[in-house]
Order: C-alpha cells, then structure tokens, then sequence
C-alpha cells in the first residue's frame, strides 16, 4: 500500500511505538487518526503535524462503543480509513501463582479483545473501499519463557494467534493484516505494567538486551503497511527473532 495519502488509524498514539508511528506515517504523507486516553497528548501531537492532517480522538479503546465513535469520526474528516494500527497495550508483570485475575482480564481486554474491537469497528470502511491493512503490535517475549510474564505473554501470543487467522479470512476482502514483534524498547512502557514494576524493570535490565528506539519500530511498522508482508520483528537471533548480530 502506497501510505502518501493515506488515512492511518493508530491507537496508543500519545507515546512511545504509537507516537513514532503517527510522526513517520506524517512525514511519508498520511493522514493520520490518533487515538489514546490521554487527551491532551495526542491533541498537542494533532497540531504539531496539522489539523488538517491529523485527528485526535480521545478514546478508551476497550470500549467498543467509543471505539466506533472515533471510526466514525474517522470517516467524516476524512472520508476513509485505509490503515489501522493497533498498538495499544499494557505489561503484566507477576509469576503464576501471584498473578491478579482481575489485572489479567484487564490486560487481555487491551492487548487482545481491543484489537478485535478496532478491526471490526474499520472492517465494513475497507471491504467497501476494496483494500486496507492491519498492523497488529506484539512483543518478541512471546519468543521466550520469561519468570514473571506469562501473563502478557499469554495476550500478545493469542493476538498473534488471531492475527494469522484474520490474514486468512480477509485476504479475499484485500485486507493484508501483518503482527509486528517489537524488542525492549524506549518507552514508558515497563514503568507502567501491572502487578511487580520492579521486578519487570530488573527483568529489562538483565536481559542483555540493548533498548531499541521507538522510531525504528515505527519504520518496521511502515514497511509492513507498504509490503502486505505477514510480520516482521525486531528481537535478535538469538532471543527467536530475525534481526542480525
């Protein structure tokens, strides 16, 4: 897909990953929708790139109903929505026998039924625009078998899961639908887990593993829109990724 002139939808997009991305989808001549919960944020990131390009949404996208509130507001500035990126999501860091239900069920609604809620939400705007693509982020850990993140490990190897699945149903809609595994990388994200926050950032710190700018996920997240390709990641060799010593 040719994103100059596009119109990309990317939750979480008051930091981080979902930052980056709407900057980079900007810069190569999207139209972009942000969409997050902290509402001045992306409203400041909307008048940084231009209000005639960029939308902010303020949105709890674990509410269905808001979430097709902002689909629609989509398609009323815009008139289309061509890509969606599905990024937001939220760490949980515990062992088995320590994990909260009630903090799991929290982090399956973000990082698992969200995505299926946004992707039916753009879902009838693409069929009848004839094409679109879903770029779903995950997380190399689910490469791993970490002490303590089983939990989110368990949402994000689910999200690949359904992704793969979804990339089969609507090919024949022309919807490409691409997971991308990110590696640790510099954001809030560990700070913000539930459950064990300091056990999450010791586990970062012993992994050996060097931090990763969000730009360059951003650009990863690009290139999947642009090829249709089936995923991509950026966790080296040898942690189960594909990304070169």
């Amino acid at each position: 897909m040719d994103i100059s002139g596009a119109v990309v939808l990317v939750t979480g997009a008051s930091s981080g990953i979902g930052e980056a991305t709407a900057r980079a989808a900007s810069r190569a001549g999207a139209r972009v929708v942000l969409l997050a919960r902290r509402e001045e944020r992306i409203r400041q990131l909307a008048k940084e790139l231009g209000e005639s390009v960029a939308l902010a949404v303020p949105c709890d996208v674990t509410d269905r109903v808001q979430v097709e509130a902002a689909v629609e507001a989509a398609i009323e500035k815009f008139g289309r929505i061509d890509v969606l990126v599905n990024n937001a999501g939220q760490g949980l860091q515990a062992t088995v026998d320590a994990i909260d239900p009630e903090d799991f069920r929290a982090v399956l609604e973000l990082n698992l039924v969200a995505p299926l809620t946004a992707t039916q939400a753009v879902l009838p705007q693409m069929r009848k625009q004839g094409a679109g693509a879903i770029v779903n982020v995950g997380s190399g850990i689910i490469w791993s078998s970490l002490p303590g993140s089983g939990a989110y490990s368990a949402s994000k190897a689910a999200l690949a899961k359904l992704s793969a699945i979804a990339r089969v149903e609507l090919a024949d809609d022309n919807i490409a639908v691409s997971m991308m595994f990110p590696s640790i990388t510099e954001t809030e994200f560990v700070r913000t887990v539930r459950g064990d926050v300091a056990g999450a950032l010791k586990m970062e710190g012993s992994s050996g593993l060097a931090p990763q700018s969000p730009e360059g996920a951003a650009d990863t997240i690009l290139d999947l829109i642009r090829s249709g390709a089936e995923q991509a990641d950026l966790v080296p060799e040898e942690y189960g990724g594909t990304l070169k010593s």
